[in-house]
This record gives C-alpha cells, structure tokens and sequence, in this order.
C-alpha cells in the first residue's frame, strides 16, 4: 500500500512539474562542460582513492577511510550524518532540498590476506595485511566526486532537489548496507545509484545471488592428544563432520546454489586435543526461498558433526542478503551516459603492466585487451557475486553499473585486482564511473518522469513479492566479524 500510495504521490508532483519551462534536460553541450570538470579535478580523487587504498581496513573497521571521506564531503558543503544503523563508519553526506532525492553509494573496505605493491608481480611473496582486492578505494573516491559534481550543478543552475552520498561500511560478508536499510535511510530516496570496479564498462540488468552467512563454533574437551586422548573430545573433528556433511550435501541441492567456507580456528597444536574449533561458511543462491529451504539442512550438518564428536556448536549469524533486484529504466539512463563518457585509454607504460599481469593469470584470459576501451551493453542474467545493495535495491529503484578499472580479465579478490586498484588505470576507470554518475543523476533532476517509470518498473519487478529481511529483528551489526572467535 506504501508503494501504491508514493507512486501516486510522484505522479501528481512530476505531472505538475514536469512541464518544458521548469527544467531542460541537460545539453550534449552542458554533459562535456561537467565531464571536463570532472576531468579537471581527477588528480584530486585518484589522490584520495591511493588513500584509501593505503589504510585498507577491513569492514566495520574502515575509521581512517570514513573518516577522510567525511572531511572531503564537508569541504564540499555537504552536511553528515553519522553512525547510521549503530555502525561507526557508516554515514551519509547530504546537500541540496526537496525533491527529489537521489542516492549515491560509496564503500571502502578491503578483504583480508590480499595486500599487494602496484606493481604486475606477486609483492610482496608473503604477507597477511588486508588489501582492496575488490577496488573498494576506487568506489569510496568516484561516488563522492560524482555527488559534489552533482550539488555544484544544481546549485547553479538553481534546480531544486536533494543529493545525498552514502557511506556503506562491510560490504564484503558484513551487511552493512542491511543495517542502514533497517534504521529507514534509505526510505524518503527516489533513486540510487551505485558502481562497482571491474573490467569492462557495462550498465548491468542482471541479478546475482542471495546470502546467509555464519561462524560455526564447536566447544570439545583438551587433552593429551597422544598421552590421553579418550579423555578429549576434540572440536576440529566436529567441523571435519560438519564441512564433510556439506561436501555431501552439495549433490542435492539446486545447480546454482554455492556454499564455500574456510576453517578459521582448527586448534593450536598437534598434541592437544583441540577444544575449539570454528568455522565461517556463506550459503548463496538466486533466490532467496532457495536460501530458506537450504540453510536449515546446514543447521542438521553441524547438529551432526557435534553429535558424533560429543562436541557442542554454536552459530553466530553474521549476514543474510536479497539478490538485486535490477531497474529497467535506470539502467538505461546509466547505459546512455556510460556511452557518452566511453571507456578507458592506456598509455604505453599501463598496456606493459597490462601484459605483464595477465601473464600471472592461472587461466588464460576470456577478455582481450583494448576490451577497457570499449563499452559493452547490457544483458540481463545472474552474476555469481553477493552484494547488500541487494537489499537495497529491494526498498528503493537502484541501478548500477562497472567500469574497467582493472586489466580484462582479471579475477576478483585477487593480488592482481588490488594491484590495479593502486595504479593509474584503476583511477581512470573510477572517473569513467564518477563522470556516469554524475550525468546519470542530473538527468534525473532534469527529467523527473524518469523516476515515475523507474518506481513503476520496480513494483513490476518485485512482482508483489515484500522485502523481509532474514536477520533477526534485534540483531546488532556485526562489528567485530573479522576477528576469529574463541
């Protein structure tokens, strides 16, 4: 009824406002004169994503990358509100007034074990730092410089409407972006927009897989492992049952449901009986009914691994996430002004970096190079990735899209994403977003019909399906879940 009602709402503003004396879409002339401004201060931001990229703090303890996104969103005029959701380093940035309300998403965590030189070779050999194998440097940098393109332009040329930058702290497995949705910040927003790093530049149509995610705890009994071991009951044979019983479980259930884990405790030494042990697993599926019907059937394979070790487990919920929920109309506005930025341009000294890292790669590369300058369309389907702006999109028309800011072809998570993460080419694919941005949100301001048709194909798309979110309703963020449990 809520929906119902806003679409009502949008079309009686935007039928009122929506006449040729009010606001003129923008000009081919006006797009270069904000792309050159954009141009202009790329320095600055490829500056503040090298930053960002140097703290590489992992989610919810990203103090130092907030913290520095806040001082620059300040600078620019914009007011912050903080700690949204009870999070620490999550916060939006707002500027402007009235409608409408266009979100911009930013993130900045990195992942663990994945620091890395920007350099084409494995540097260093050895390490355990954490690093932005997902270019989270590139997307914390490029959403704010869209966001200050956008309040500079409206506030010239006198448009009325609101900008506003989020924050969004752990997205990779902590759910940030669950936590916002839950404490209302997105609800008054008519759009949001949204990137992501990768290698090629194309708007996205396409879906890509639910979560439930968790840390399994078994609690045995130590003892002499060798000396008396009918005195122990050992934790690390309860998660050996239990990781069994999922390699077993993977034969029935649906093609494209994945379930991957790493032991993160398995006992300290060889001749103690180890008396805990754990385990984080992410459970991922298209749908999230999948997600419902697989995750109890996990629950039974770790009740079991404890029950033949006379073991104990225990589960801390970390994250449940909705798959996106794509926007036709958004999407197309996004592909329009991706296609009018274009694609990314290599000097000689980065195609040599090029080459050089794809001759690291353990399989040989599905995209050629100069695939950087090119932009591809569109296409619907799934990707095999998770993401909270899942959630996100299931409360509020979002669309997103990527561009090449790592060589094509390069794997995700890996030394050689974070790489380019850190060197020019990855900053040339974050302005390539930050230009995408920028137009894309204007045109909305300028062409508010557009958000009646993008909230029209959003009731469509959710089919009369409600979000409800798997969490428990007085769960708190799990600030601290990249520490390892004991």
């Amino acid at each position: 009824m809520k929906s119902i009602i806003r679409l009502t709402v949008f079309a009686l503003l935007f039928a009122a406002i929506a006449v040729p004396s009010i606001h003129a879409q923008l000009s081919d002339s006006e797009r270069g004169v904000l792309i050159q401004r954009l141009d202009a201060r790329a320095e600055h931001f490829a500056a503040l994503s090298r930053q960002i990229w140097e703290f590489a703090e992992v989610g919810y303890q990203e103090t130092r990358s907030a913290a520095l996104l806040k001082e620059e969103l300040r600078a620019a005029g914009f007011e912050i509100t903080e700690n949204i959701g009870g999070i620490p380093t999550a916060f939006s940035a707002q500027a402007g007034s009235g409608q409408p309300v266009i979100a911009i998403l930013g993130e900045y965590d990195a992942l663990p074990g994945l620091y890395q030189e920007a350099v084409p070779v494995k540097q260093p050999l050895r390490n355990n730092r954490p690093g932005h194998g997902c270019g989270h440097n590139l997307f914390g940098a490029a959403s704010p410089a869209a966001a200050s393109a956008v309040k500079e332009w409206l506030t010239e040329k006198g448009i009325a409407g609101t900008v506003r930058f989020f924050g969004c702290p752990a997205e990779e497995g902590g759910g940030g972006k669950i936590y916002m949705v839950r404490a209302w910040a997105f609800n008054d927003c008519d759009a949001v927009l949204h990137w992501h790093p990768g290698t090629e530049n194309r708007a996205s149509l396409k879906t890509n897989l639910a979560n439930m995610t968790g840390k399994f705890r078994f609690r045995g009994t130590a003892a002499h492992a060798s000396g008396s071991p009918d005195k122990g009951r050992s934790a690390l044979d309860g998660v050996m049952l239990f990781t069994h019983a999922i390699e077993l479980l993977r034969e029935h259930v649906p093609q494209t449901t994945r379930m991957h884990y790493v032991i993160t405790s398995g006992g300290d030494a060889p001749n103690v009986v180890p008396a805990f042990a754990e385990v984080y697993l992410y459970l991922r599926s298209p749908e999230m009914a999948t997600i419902d019907n697989v995750w109890p059937r996990i629950l039974k394979c770790a009740e079991a691994g404890a029950l033949a070790t006379e073991t104990k487990v225990e589960l801390e919920l970390i994250n449940s996430g909705y798959s996106i929920l794509p926007n036709d109309v958004l999407t197309k506005q996004i592909e329009r002004n991706l296609n009018v930025v274009g694609g990314v341009s290599y000097t000689p000294n980065e195609r040599a970096f090029a080459e050089a890292l794809r001759q690291t790669f353990v399989v040989e590369a599905a995209q050629a190079l100069g695939n950087e300058a090119k932009v591809t369309k569109a296409e619907e389907g799934i990707s095999y990735g998770s993401t909270d702006v899942g959630d996100v999109s299931w409360v509020v028309p979002t669309a997103g899209f990527g561009t090449a800011t790592f060589v094509p072809g390069t794997p995700g998570h890996s030394w050689q994403s974070t790489a380019c993460a850190g060197m020019s080419m990855g900053h040339k694919g974050m302005m390539v977003a930050a230009k995408t941005l920028t137009l894309t949100a204007l045109d909305l301001y300028t062409d508010p019909q557009q958000l009646v048709a993008a909230q029209k194909n959003f009731e469509s798309r959710k089919s009369g399906n409600q979000y409800r979110s798997r969490l428990p309703a007085d769960q708190k963020p799990p600030l601290n879940y990249r520490d390892k449990g004991n």
